[in-house]
């Protein structure tokens, strides 16, 4: 019995070490990008997984898409429609940031 246990001990502390080192910080920090993609607003600057910079014109939470203004081609606001999970980054002060 004794060695049994002796052998349980290293992997239930591996067990541990992976969990507080691994999957505890993907978990927060998945949690904070949740927390900011229900929290954008009109006027707000983002930063899309694709690399699309642009302001939100309009945000639609129940079919999860936002209308975007990238900028401007022959005097006219060019829009694009995006889903809400393609939202990398929030910009603030030409700083982006990940989740809050």
């Amino acid at each position: 019995m004794e060695g049994i246990a002796s052998m349980l001990i290293p992997f239930i502390l591996i067990g541990g070490i992976f969990y507080f080192l691994l999957l505890r910080p993907e978990q927060a920090k998945r949690k904070r990008h949740q927390n900011m993609l229900e929290n954008l607003t009109k006027g707000d600057e983002i930063v899309t997984n694709g690399g699309l910079h642009g302001k939100i014109l309009g945000v639609d939470n129940d079919k999860k898409i936002l209308l975007l203004s990238v900028g401007e081609m022959n005097n006219q606001e060019v829009k694009v429609h995006i889903s809400l999970s393609a939202v990398a980054f929030l910009k603030k002060g030409g700083e982006l940031i990940e989740g809050e």
